[in-house]
């Protein structure tokens, strides 16, 4: 398997796309933050001074989509058609998992897209919570399923 970021010389490149097909195309992302009880008893409670946690890094994940192109220096400006970021609580465990859907009709994936929106909107978390316990840990983001384009269906 070759780098296709890298030219003959080893440069970096952006990745010619102009040939490929125009497709649907979809990727989910997820990832999850650990915190401690007070600080997951707060985002339940909307009890968190700089406001509604999960509201505000749901909107912070679509905006992560939107700027991945100027984060990561080697992906395609892309055109969504749909991003969106939900969450699923697990009390017991006081985490915290965000799951990001990106989608596009283009000539090339919305994988780093779904990954960025994920990363975005666990960070957010963690900056609205940092006043309550700096302890909180964000693991296990990775692409858990993509749809579209030359290489097809993935599924983690």
């Amino acid at each position: 398997m070759e780098f296709t970021h890298f030219d003959e010389k080893g440069n970096a490149r952006m990745v010619d796309v102009s040939g490929k097909d125009i497709t649907h195309r979809v990727a989910v992302a997820e990832g999850t933050i650990s915190v401690s009880r007070e600080v997951m008893d707060a985002i339940k409670g909307n009890k968190v001074t700089k406001g509604d946690v999960l509201t505000v890094a749901q909107v912070a994940g679509i905006m992560g989509t939107k700027k991945t192109s100027e984060l990561i220096p080697m992906c395609h400006p892309l055109s969504l058609t749909n991003a969106e970021v939900t969450y699923e609580t697990d009390d017991e465990a006081c985490e915290i998992r965000a799951i990001c859907r990106a989608v596009t009709d283009g000539r090339t994936g919305v994988e780093m897209e779904a990954l960025t929106g994920v990363s975005t909107a666990l960070l957010t978390i963690y900056d609205m919570c940092k006043a309550i316990d700096k302890r909180m840990v964000i693991k296990d983001i990775h692409l858990v399923s993509k749809e579209g384009g030359k290489s097809g269906e993935f599924s983690f």
